[in-house]
């Protein structure tokens, strides 16, 4: 797919991280692209900043996802490329014992609950909608309906303690990216998937400078935090690339994490 000023995009979680630079890759190629997050304040300003549109969207809801849409393609039209950056985390063990007064306490099922509407069927939820958008097109010259482009985690292969409920939403999100690519080639539509490593997003700019070096050396090589401008690189290349479809790909500079 050629990125132009003729192509629409929309990022999910786009007001920051991974999604705000994959954002600002977009609109450097001229693509009309919109914001969905919930994050009001971010979101219009990199909109401003971009010459974008930014939609205040909570990925759990219907509703929500729907006028987003509609906001959306009432100011680019139809999109042909979806890319969802939009999660969360959270990390809790299944079953603990209080070191303070020997009390056994479980992860609270609507805790897991949350990261799994979140970060899984958030997801498939704007799959589904953005694709059935999709289907109103034509093809293009190079036969695309449309491209996306989710983000996993590492997680998703190597979870490391208290991260069930968040590895089983990641790893939710490569498994049903085959079968989606199955489900819409025949339609033109191409979907992969990223398992971004430890990357330098808002999750880790509170932590304090040590922390961040020790993480950056975990990494094989490079030995330093991913930046969100090489996620957008990959997410853009799969876009481009039109025999790049149904694939799950790692970027993590070749780590895999240990248990904690």
């Amino acid at each position: 797919m050629k990125l132009d000023s003729s192509i629409s995009a929309v990022v999910t979680g786009g007001a920051s991280g991974l999604g705000a630079a994959t954002v600002a890759a977009l609109a450097e190629k001229g693509v009309k692209v919109a914001l969905f997050d919930l994050n009001a304040e971010k979101g219009e300003a990199l909109a401003t900043e971009l010459g974008g549109v930014f939609c205040e969207v909570n990925v759990t809801d219907d509703d929500s996802v729907d006028a987003g849409f509609a906001k959306a393609r009432e100011a680019h039209g139809q999109e042909r490329i979806l890319v969802n950056c939009a999660g969360i985390g959270g990390a809790m063990k299944t079953a603990s014992r209080s070191k303070e007064d020997g009390s056994i306490k479980h992860y609270p099922l609507d805790a897991f609950n949350t990261v799994i509407q979140v970060n899984l069927v958030g997801t498939f939820r704007c799959i589904a909608k953005s694709a059935a958008g999709m289907l109103t097109l034509d093809p293009l010259e190079c036969g695309d309906r449309g491209a996306m482009v989710n983000t996993a985690s590492v997680a998703a292969e190597d979870g490391q303690i208290g991260q069930a409920a968040y590895s089983a939403s990641k790893g939710g999100v490569v498994g049903m990216t085959l079968p989606i690519a199955r489900d819409l080639s025949r339609e033109g539509i191409r979907v992969n998937t990223i398992l971004p490593g430890i990357f330098d997003t808002p999750l880790l700019a509170g932590a304090p400078d040590h922390v961040r070096d020790a993480l950056g050396a975990m990494v094989p090589h490079p030995a330093r935090l991913g930046q969100p401008p090489e996620y957008a690189k990959l997410a853009l290349c799969m876009i481009e690339t039109g025999y790049f479809n149904g694939e799950d790909v790692r970027l993590d500079g070749g780590i895999r994490m240990a248990p904690r």
